[in-house]
């Protein structure tokens, strides 16, 4: 059963879009001979109703990190524009260039500079690969730590080593508060 998180009228910043908006109506999805709703979805008004999960509010945007599980980064492969796929052949791909997507827009995301690429681009491309995976690096980092807390008289002192140094990384990988 789901219970409504937020508000008509409040204020809401919606992750998907990148965007603030006001929820505009709470719309419950209620099932037959059961008291509570289903679900709850939020109509900001951007073109389709949002999950709890999809929207944060102010204090939360400020105050507390952003879950890595909830992230989705992908490479993909943007056309080089500064040479051809024949003057480039020794590339691992020929004519393109890893671009790694951090949000579910086509537009974001981290890019690099042309001259770094047909510098190195094998190591352009593992650099990709690792960036696109750091979200799921740190839900295995989180894992690792939560279970070393959890078990520690069940592990050997090289795991209590390695669940301490992944404590120290994700120490280090929090966001900050600017004040």
């Amino acid at each position: 059963m789901a219970k409504a998180q937020f508000h008509k009228n409040q204020r809401v910043y919606v992750r998907p879009v990148g965007t603030w908006a006001v929820i505009e109506r709470v719309v419950p999805q209620w099932v037959k001979d059961v008291d509570e709703p289903l679900r709850v979805f939020y109509d900001v008004g951007l073109g389709r109703d949002f999950v709890a999960t999809e929207l944060q509010t102010e204090q939360a945007t400020e105050l507390t990190e952003i879950d890595p599980a909830m992230e989705e980064w992908r490479v993909v492969r943007a056309p080089n524009k500064w040479r051809s796929a024949e003057e480039c052949s020794s590339h691992p791909f020929p004519g393109t260039f890893p671009v790694i997507m951090t949000g579910t827009q086509e537009g974001g995301g981290w890019r690099v500079p042309g001259v770094e690429y047909d510098f190195a681009p094998e190591r352009v491309e593992l650099q990709a690969r690792i960036m696109a995976a750091g979200p799921k690096f740190m839900v295995l980092l989180r894992r690792l730590v939560d279970y070393a807390q959890s078990n520690p008289e069940n592990l050997p002192e090289d795991m209590m080593i390695l669940a301490r140094d992944a404590a120290t990384i994700m120490d280090q990988t929090k966001v900050m508060d600017p004040q």
